[in-house]
């Protein structure tokens, strides 16, 4: 969560000469609702059966950048689903850095729900390292593993794009 996927993710894709899709986009389109209302109206439990569901529809493109949001990682299913079809990129960060990028965006309901109205920063930082925690089990189930903290956009990209290249020359060659 605000790690810069999807900054980074149609960058990459576009430099890959491959497609892009942002996950919470494509559930977004398909209901025609915000995943904030999807939250406030259906509950989580229902957004993630849609995260999952859209999930296992682009799973079968080949050549396919897809932006994660942060918790659709934390779910065993999706892991699999992941690791059976594509290589699990982990933009990480340190909570401190996410709390800067995040602090002023509202539309991240899973981060916002849980704290009261006039919250602090210490209470921010709080919930995205209470977040972390637990889900830390998943990213570091990750094939990759980028440091995002104070790296430019230009070099992540560049680093990104070679060690995928690179991971899907050896998956072909394994197949």
């Amino acid at each position: 969560m605000g790690s810069g996927k999807s900054t980074i993710g149609p960058i990459l894709a576009n430099t890959l000469g491959w497609e892009f899709y942002d996950l919470d986009k494509v559930i977004e389109d398909k209901s025609g609702k915000l995943v904030k209302e999807i939250f406030e109206i259906y509950g989580e439990d229902y957004f993630r059966n849609l995260e999952t569901e859209s999930l296992l529809e682009l799973s079968v493109k080949e050549n396919v950048i897809i932006a994660l949001g942060g918790g659709t990682i934390a779910s065993d299913g999706n892991i699999a689903i992941l690791k059976k079809t594509g290589i699990i990129v982990y933009l990480k960060m340190s909570p401190e850095s996410a709390m800067k990028r995040l602090k002023f965006k509202r539309n991240r309901p899973v981060l916002f729900s849980d704290l009261k109205e006039n919250f602090t920063n210490e209470d921010l930082l709080n919930r995205i390292t209470e977040l972390y925690e637990k889900r830390r089990k998943y990213y570091d189930q990750s094939d990759i593993i980028i440091d995002t903290d104070d790296i430019p956009i230009g070099r992540t990209i560049d680093n990104l794009a070679r060690i995928v290249q690179q991971e899907t020359k050896r998956q072909y060659e394994k197949d």
